[in-house]
C-alpha cells in the first residue's frame, strides 16, 4: 500500500511542500495539511505502517527524521531538533520511539 493510496496527492505535496524551509516543521498543521485528521483510525494505522520503514512495530528517532520523505521522495529529511521535538510529542511511554497507539494519539491531538 502507497501513502497515496490513503492520502491525496494535492494534499501531501501541499503539506510536504509548507514546511520545505529547514526548522519549519510543525507536526500538528503537517497532520492537518495532509489530511490525516480526517482519516479513520483504521487508515492511521495504516499510514503508520508505511512510515515504519523497518516494521518493527515502532517508529524510531531515524526514522522519524525521514517521515516526510514517507508522505513523498521529494520530501525533505527534519533537522535533528525537529526529528527530537516530533519524537517528544509522540513518544508517550519515554521508551525513546512511537508505538500506533502513540501515533494516532499524536495525530489526534494535531
Amino acid at each position: 500500500m502507497a501513502m497515496r493510496d490513503l492520502l491525496s496527492a494535492e494534499e501531501i505535496e501541499a503539506a510536504v511542500g509548507a514546511f520545505s524551509a529547514a526548522e519549519s516543521f510543525c507536526h500538528k498543521k503537517f497532520f492537518e495539511m495532509v489530511g490525516l485528521k480526517k482519516k479513520s483510525q483504521e487508515d492511521i494505522k495504516k499510514i503508520f505502517h508505511i512510515l515504519d520503514k523497518d516494521q518493527s512495530g515502532f517508529i524510531e528517532e531515524n526514522e522519524l527524521k525521514f517521515i516526510l520523505k514517507g508522505f513523498t521522495p521529494n520530501g525533505r529529511d527534519l533537522s535533528d531538533k525537529e526529528t527530537k521535538t516530533l519524537l517528544a510529542a509522540g513518544d508517550k511511554d519515554g521508551d525513546g520511539k512511537i508505538g500506533t497507539d502513540e501515533f494516532i494519539t499524536l495525530v489526534a491531538e494535531a
